[in-house]
């Protein structure tokens, strides 16, 4: 899925899911600070959603009051929504 972010430097965030098992496979952001990007991305393969959605949902970036870790909790809570 590609979720188009908003309030953030990063433009998009794409991800992949093991619908079975609701586990992050994937998960690459376009544009934004990179290596924090690529961090988030590494961290999250593996996990269950639930467990990402509660870790990064609600997280500010500097004076912003959302950021990459908490668009990719709102892309994830938007999947479920629409599978």
């Amino acid at each position: 899925m590609i979720y188009k972010t908003s309030g953030v430097c990063s433009s998009e965030v794409s991800f992949e899911i093991e619908e079975k098992t609701e586990v992050v496979k994937a998960v690459h952001f376009k544009g934004g600070c990179s290596g924090n990007a690529s961090g988030i991305s590494r961290l999250v393969v593996g996990m269950p959603i639930d467990e990402v959605i509660q870790k990064l949902e609600g997280i500010p970036c500097g004076y912003k009051t959302t950021s990459c870790p908490d668009q990719l909790a709102k892309a994830l809570k938007k999947w479920r929504s629409e599978k």
